[in-house]
């Protein structure tokens, strides 16, 4: 946590590689991601340092996902005992780190999770459930945390992410990533800044492919560092893919394991969740120890992959030029966050809405979502969506969902539950699933239309 308080020297570790959950036995997110890394770790006696200490992970509960997700149709047909324990994996370092047993804290898990949104109907970019946002909710409601930050280091931007806290100013996301035009899931542009009651404190950086460590760590030390320090957040939070490195089959990017080191260091996250990297054999192993090194303040001047040469990762003027540009940019809208606010409630009076089509290119499910929001004067707003779901093989799904956020005013709170208990009352043919999250009072609740019947989280 920041401060300058006395706080432990160790870094925990929770490794979790899911042997029983794939989405098929050669897909590149498969349980080898993992097992390289732990040979490698064994092999160079990292785990045998004092500096280190390891954890078993554990089950998240369902509420702990239900303060985060709508799952479709519930959230025991989205997932598997897989994603419940690499959940709980993040919620047991996260449990590590705030008891003050260790200074920070690396969960290694998959399945991940930073492509899954709010709404989850199926599997997108490999991911049913999210990891972080889980984790982040956990903290605020056990702890009390207020501001958190997450970096998400990713090579895809982490639209999931993004999109559980788009209405939530407490919660500061940044994501640099390969540009969006470039890459899945094609999206996380510049003009992406939040909803209109957090505009500003979503900050995406597209990143030209073939960007290299020194481009990359441009952005660090000129935005993300200096964003962090004016937010002052009580926790950072690294949501921590590393398929930017130059390996990866998947992406077309030229950062390398010492790179991924030395951002760490500089970032000093109190916890990383491991996300994607699929350069299973070439990079996870390296940069996996060098995340860890690096977190546990060992030195890893001579942590190198067998191929690597320092010539390569020159950043080029045009890049360059380019990052500066964004930098500048995205300076200027975290700045000017409060003045944007105050225009956006100008702008919108009562409520606020947006119409999005979002693509589940796993399971192959279309999307079409409505999303309302209150521009309430005392809060950061309830909010609603309706969600409508076309499948691959015709199983289509409607749902209304309602959300009253952690610091929901006794106004939106009373206007979200009296929406539910309507709707609920004589509910609608056109919807299978009503949702409402009452993360004030801590109490979910879904009523299936079909059934006529409630179900309490």
């Amino acid at each position: 946590m920041r401060g300058t308080e006395l706080r432990p020297t160790q870094t925990g570790i929770v490794f979790f590689p899911a042997f029983d959950w794939a989405i098929s036995p050669t897909h590149p997110e498969r349980e080898e991601r993992l097992l390289y890394t732990r040979d490698q770790l064994f092999e160079e006696g990292v785990m045998d340092l004092p500096q280190i200490r390891e954890y078993q992970p554990r089950l998240v509960e369902l509420k702990d996902i239900a303060r985060v997700h709508f799952c479709v149709p519930s959230i025991e047909a989205q997932i598997t005992e897989a994603h419940r324990i690499s959940a709980g994996g993040a919620l047991v370092i996260a449990d590590a780190v705030m008891n003050k047993e260790v200074r920070n804290g690396f969960a290694l898990v998959r399945p991940p999770g930073h492509h899954s949104m709010r709404v989850s109907h199926g599997n997108r970019g490999f991911c049913n459930i999210n990891n972080e946002p889980i984790m982040i909710e956990y903290l605020r409601k056990k702890y009390g945390l207020k501001k958190i930050a997450i970096v998400d280091t990713d090579v895809h931007h982490g639209d999931g992410t993004q999109d559980i806290f788009w209405h939530d100013p407490d919660i500061l996301f940044i994501s640099f990533h390969q540009d969006g035009r470039t890459l899945y899931p094609g999206s996380g542009f510049t003009n992406e800044i939040g909803g209109p009651l957090a505009l500003g404190t979503t900050l995406n950086v597209p990143l030209p492919p073939g960007t290299t460590d020194a481009g990359i760590h441009y952005v660090l030390d000129n935005l993300v560092i200096p964003v962090l320090e004016k937010f002052e957040p009580e926790l950072v939070v690294n949501s921590a893919g590393q398929d930017n490195h130059y390996t990866d089959p998947l992406a077309n990017m030229r950062f390398s394991a010492r790179g991924y080191a030395t951002l760490n260091e500089k970032l000093a996250p109190d916890i990383a969740v491991l996300e994607g990297g699929y350069s299973v054999e070439t990079a996870l192993p390296y940069v996996n120890m060098g995340i860890i090194m690096a977190m546990a303040g060992i030195d890893y001047s001579n942590l190198y992959e067998p191929d690597y040469q320092a010539s390569k990762f020159k950043e080029s003027p045009e890049r360059m030029q380019r990052l500066e540009q964004i930098v500048k940019e995205l300076t200027t809208v975290f700045d000017n966050r409060d003045a944007l606010v105050a225009a956006a409630r100008q702008k919108y009076e009562k409520f606020y809405s947006r119409h999005r089509s979002i693509f589940y290119d796993t399971d192959y499910i279309h999307e079409d979502q409505q999303e309302t929001l209150r521009m309430c004067p005392d809060c950061p707003g309830y909010w609603t969506i309706d969600s409508q779901a076309v499948h691959q093989m015709g199983d289509n799904s409607r749902v209304y969902c309602i959300s009253v956020p952690l610091r929901g005013c006794p106004d939106c709170q009373r206007d979200a539950t009296e929406l539910y208990e309507k709707m609920t009352a004589n509910p609608d043919r056109r919807f299978d699933f009503i949702y409402l999250q009452d993360r004030v009072d801590d109490v979910y609740r879904q009523y299936d239309c079909r059934l006529k019947r409630e179900r309490v989280f």
